[in-house]
């Protein structure tokens, strides 16, 4: 079985974290027992996540959403305070990756769920940067726009919100999970045909409109539920430890 750090270098080195320029620090955010025998993986680090996590026996958590985030209140108390005293009185580690999780071409937010919807050569969204978090694809065929969204719908199991601005049917499409609503501006920049994210402004309506491309906002949580748990299923085959994802209903 292998050590946390062990699990922490690894997942450094295969993540690439260093390529990142993030908000929050990505890695080992809170050490606890050596050994793993079990990874509970998830979205989001919240209390809710830990009881489950603990209850089922981890050993260790890995998440897409962690702690110590850019610009938050630094003082251990309320919260904060209540979801690092269960890690640390029960002797459990917290791994958490952000960014470098979004942008994997493997195990990444954006590949697994493209990978989902059926779309397919993804390549690299974002100009300039040295590790781009978003990416654009095609699907196989041409596609009516009202299809697509009914499948997003299956899919991720709810109800998205369509900003209809496009053609009728459409192939090229980017997309970036989570909150990067902004980066319609780099899917208008590669000519895609709809864009996709997990969040939307209302600065976003307009653009989308005025650009003549599909907008589909389909939520924060449920638009990242698949890279954590598509890397911990990669831990488990590559350590020999046991996995289990918790899915924390979340509707945002």
């Amino acid at each position: 079985m292998p050590t946390i750090q062990q699990l922490s270098d690894y997942c450094g080195e295969y993540l690439k974290i260093r390529d990142f320029r993030d908000y929050c620090p990505n890695g080992l955010q809170v050490e606890g027992r050596s050994e793993v025998k079990k990874l509970a993986t998830g979205v989001t680090a919240s209390l809710a996540f830990i009881e489950q996590a603990l209850e089922w026996g981890a050993d260790a958590l890995l998440v897409h959403h962690g702690y110590f985030w850019k610009h938050e209140d630094a003082t251990i108390t309320g919260i904060k305070k209540r979801r690092l005293q269960r890690l640390l009185t029960q002797d459990v580690s917290l791994l958490a990756y952000h960014l470098p999780l979004d942008a994997h071409p493997e195990v990444g937010n954006n590949a697994c769920l493209a990978a989902l919807l059926g779309i397919d050569d993804l390549e690299p969204l974002q100009a300039g940067v040295r590790r781009s978090v978003g990416n654009v694809g095609s699907l196989p065929e041409n596609m009516k726009v009202a299809d697509f969204v009914t499948r997003c719908e299956q899919v991720l199991g709810r109800d998205v919100l369509h900003i209809n601005s496009g053609a009728a049917t459409i192939r090229r499409v980017a997309l970036c999970t989570g909150g990067a609503q902004t980066m319609i501006d780099d899917a208008i920049r590669v000519q895609a045909d709809l864009y996709l994210s997990g969040e939307i402004s209302e600065q976003t309506v307009h653009i989308a409109r005025e650009a003549g491309i599909h907008f589909i906002a389909a939520g924060h949580h449920a638009t990242e539920r698949y890279g954590a748990e598509a890397l911990g299923a990669h831990l488990e085959q590559e350590f020999n430890l046991i996995h289990r994802f918790f899915d924390i209903d979340n509707p945002a």
